[in-house]
């Protein structure tokens, strides 16, 4: 999947940047976060997101099998994917591609777009890839390292709480121009080789779905659905978007979750959101990172599976969305 920058080096980042420790019990921002924020006190009785429903778009996933490019599983998953969205309101366009891998397998590819107010000028990405990895390489047991992953953090975490986005937005629109876009072809990369990776993200970039189109902020949603998780600030978010990190982690403060998403400096990870940053357009990922053990310990491995879902990280993360939606509605 992505790239992490070691430990010693993001250390020094942590360093360079003046980044300070969070106070998860206050949710109050360190010095490395610009702007106010949002205390954690303030109340969340307007946000709605259903956890139950996004696990169960995790769960319909994975069901599928694993979405491994120019499988069956993942032309499935595709076709369904499009049809939530449409049901839920959106215009869909969908983007299909034949890309190159590093080992020189042709992917046989898509992009899902879909939007809401497309007539707004300021826009809002949504973002989170839907492809598996094609083998479980990071697996304790080299028995398994060759079988694809079941992704369910990993891929679809990201889609279900988007999907469960897409189904309240279709219930209460905000009037603010939303798009979401799941990406193909994210986790078919190899190590040492940045260009590897992300290259759903990477053609949708260079190959505008509409002509001119150019949201004014990326929020990207990845390994959203641990046990356990823990959302501090990457690296790369802070050193592209310091406004939008600051109104985002303000959100969650505000509906509770300032626990999770700690305001402290996470690693440098290589994920969608670099190529909009590569173009000058805010980006923000929200990924799970644990500063001494880097992913999840299921990241890449034959048990990134349903058992290790939780709903309440779920909700946590689509509330934060919702709560930074609700927060800049269109007047």
């Amino acid at each position: 999947m992505q790239k992490i920058i070691p430990a010693i080096l993001s250390i020094l980042l942590l360093v360079s940047c003046g980044a300070g420790k969070a106070d998860s019990s206050s949710g109050n921002p360190s010095d490395m976060s610009a702007g106010t924020g949002v205390s954690s006190s303030s109340a969340n009785a307007d946000v709605r997101f259903d956890a139950d429903s996004a696990y169960a778009y995790v769960a319909r996933q994975v069901a599928f099998g694993p979405r491994v490019p120019n499988t069956e599983a993942h032309r499935l998953a595709g076709d369904w994917m499009t049809a939530e969205l449409k049901r839920h309101g959106a215009e869909v366009i969908e983007q299909k591609m034949d890309l190159k891998a590093f080992d020189g397998t042709i992917l046989h590819s898509r992009n899902i777009f879909g939007q809401y107010n497309p007539d707004a000028e300021d826009r809002t990405l949504l973002l989170a890839h839907y492809d598996c990895r094609p083998w479980a390489d990071e697996d304790p047991d080299p028995e398994k390292r060759r079988q694809p992953v079941d992704g369910a953090n990993d891929g679809a975490s990201g889609v279900g709480v988007l999907l469960e986005i897409a189904r309240q937005l279709s219930l209460d629109n905000p009037g603010s121009g939303i798009d979401i876009l799941f990406v193909d072809a994210e986790d078919w990369g190899t190590e040492g080789d940045d260009e590897s990776w992300a290259m759903g993200a990477r053609y949708f970039v260079e190959n505008p779905i509409k002509p001119g189109y150019s949201p004014a902020r990326v929020i990207v949603a990845d390994m959203v659905g641990g046990k356990g998780a823990k959302f501090p600030v990457e690296y790369f978010s802070q050193q592209s978007a310091p406004d939008l990190v600051s109104e985002i982690w303000g959100a969650a403060a505000s509906a509770g979750h300032g626990n999770l998403f700690q305001r402290q400096l996470g690693g440098a990870v290589t994920d969608d959101h670099v190529e909009f940053i590569k173009i000058g357009i805010p980006a923000v990922d929200i990924i799970e990172y644990h500063p001494r053990s880097g992913f999840n310990p299921h990241w890449h491995t034959t048990s990134d599976n349903l058992d290790n879902i939780d709903r309440n990280t779920l909700g946590a993360v689509g509330e934060t969305i919702m709560t930074y939606i609700n927060q800049n509605k269109q007047k």
